[in-house]
C-alpha cells in the first residue's frame, strides 16, 4: 500500500484492532508548530518531529515517567492535551512555590509546583520540610506524589502507589529512620497540600499516564483463563478504547477544531502566554482496488505542548474498518491534491506541478 502525503507534516499508518477483532487500517498525520510571540500567529516549525513509534520514557523503561505515547493509537475517544515543560518563577527572582496553570479552550488545570523538599519524621511526628529556592523546576510525573516503597527490610511490608508508581513521597512505612530526609514531591494539589507521606494525593502532572498505573489499567480488560478460553488473541469483552487516552481524565476534551486559545501560566520565561490553535482542515482518501474510494475527515486527537522547546505538535487520525486486509486498499491521500493531480489520476496519467519538473522526469529517464 503506498501512502501520499501532501500535508506539509509527517504522516504514517498502520494496522489497529477493534475489540471485536475487526482490523482497521490506521493513518495518523502530525503536524510541529511553533508557539508564537504575544499576538503573533501559529506558524508551521521548519523541523518536524517524527511520529512516536514506542513509548519514550525520562529514564528507564518502566521505572520513570512516560514522556511520549506512541502515536499509533487505534483510536481514541476523546483529545489527550499533554505538556511537557517546567515551572518558571515569575520575573525569574526565584521563589519556593510557583502556582501553574494550563487552559486548551474548556480545559482548565492548574496546580503548585515548590522547591526541593524532604521530609522530616522525629519520633514524634512526621513533617514536610520547607521547600528551597528555585528559578525553573521540571513539571514530571517523577516529582509528582508516589513512587514504591520498598525500604523496609521484610519484603511483605513493600507496597506502591499504583495511581504514580514512578514518583516520590509515598510511605505506607512510617518509622523514623525509613522516613527521615526522604524526597517529598515538587507538586501538590492548590487546595490539598502535602503533609502526610501515606496520604491519598493525587499525583500532579501534566504528562502522559503509564499504561499500568491507576485509574488507567482498570480500562485495559480482564486477562484471565476464561479470556484465553474464549477470547484470546483478540481483546477481552470488558477492554475499554479509553484505554488508548495517554492523558489523565482531567485533561481529556472533545475533539479539536482549531481556533481554541491556549493559555500557560508560569510554564515560559515570560510568565503568560497564549495563542489560538491553527484551524487545519485534514482529508483522508483511501483508494480501494476495486476502485472505490472513500474520503475522511481525520480528527485532531492528541495535543502536545512543548514550551520549553517553544513548540507543539497537533496529531489527526483516520481509522478505516477493513472488510478483509489492508491488502484491499491500494493508496491512501493524507491531505489535498491539487484539482490537475485528480484530473491525472482520472485519465491514469502522471500529474506534474510544474513544466520543470516534466522535463526533469523525462530527463531521468532518458526519453527527453
Amino acid at each position: 500500500m503506498e501512502l501520499l502525503n501532501a500535508t506539509g507534516m509527517q504522516a504514517g499508518y498502520t494496522m489497529g484492532t477493534r475489540p471485536d477483532g475487526r482490523e482497521l487500517l490506521v493513518v495518523a498525520v502530525k503536524g510541529t508548530f511553533n508557539i508564537p510571540p504575544i499576538r503573533q500567529q501559529v506558524t508551521l516549525a521548519d523541523e518536524q518531529k517524527v511520529l512516536i513509534e514506542a513509548d519514550s520514557f525520562t529514564g528507564e523503561p518502566g521505572f520513570s515517567a512516560p514522556l511520549y505515547e506512541v502515536d499509533f493509537a487505534p483510536v481514541k475517544p476523546m483529545c489527550d492535551v499533554l505538556l511537557n515543560g517546567s515551572a518558571y518563577a515569575p520575573g525569574g527572582k526565584a521563589v519556593t512555590r510557583v502556582e501553574v496553570t494550563l487552559r486548551v479552550g474548556s480545559m482548565f488545570k492548574s496546580f503548585a509546583v515548590t522547591g526541593n523538599r524532604t521530609w522530616e519524621a522525629g519520633k514524634l511526628a512526621i513533617s514536610p520540610g520547607y521547600p528551597g529556592l528555585f528559578e525553573t523546576m521540571p513539571i514530571s510525573y517523577d516529582c509528582a506524589f508516589g513512587g514504591v516503597d520498598n525500604f523496609h527490610e521484610n519484603e511483605r511490608k513493600h507496597s506502591a502507589w499504583m495511581a504514580n508508581p514512578v514518583g516520590c513521597g509515598y510511605h505506607k512505612q512510617l518509622a523514623q529512620e525509613l522516613v527521615d530526609g526522604s524526597p517529598m514531591p515538587n507538586t501538590e494539589e492548590l487546595r490539598r497540600p502535602i503533609t502526610m507521606p501515606n496520604g491519598t494525593y493525587a499525583p500532579m502532572a501534566f504528562g502522559p499516564l503509564g499504561r499500568g498505573w491507576d485509574p488507567r489499567m482498570q480500562l485495559a480488560g480482564t486477562y484471565d483463563q476464561e479470556w484465553i478460553d474464549t477470547n484470546f488473541p483478540f481483546l477481552p469483552p470488558d477492554f475499554k478504547e479509553a484505554y488508548y487516552q495517554a492523558a489523565p481524565v482531567d485533561q481529556q476534551i472533545p475533539y479539536l477544531r482549531g481556533g481554541e486559545r491556549v493559555f500557560l501560566e508560569n510554564l515560559t520565561p515570560e510568565g503568560q502566554t497564549s495563542f489560538d490553535l491553527p484551524q487545519i482542515e485534514m482529508p483522508v482518501v483511501f483508494f480501494y482496488k476495486n476502485g472505490e474510494q472513500l474520503q475522511q475527515r481525520a480528527v485532531i486527537d492528541t495535543l502536545v505542548l512543548e514550551p520549553d522547546e517553544g513548540v507543539f505538535t497537533l496529531t489527526w487520525r483516520a481509522a478505516l474498518p477493513l472488510k478483509k486486509s489492508m491488502f484491499e486498499i491500494s493508496q491512501v491521500l493524507a491531505g489535498r491534491k491539487p484539482r490537475g493531480w485528480w484530473r491525472a489520476r482520472r485519465l491514469g496519467k502522471t500529474y506534474y506541478p510544474s513544466l520543470a519538473d516534466l522535463v526533469a522526469d523525462k530527463q531521468a529517464t532518458g526519453e527527453a
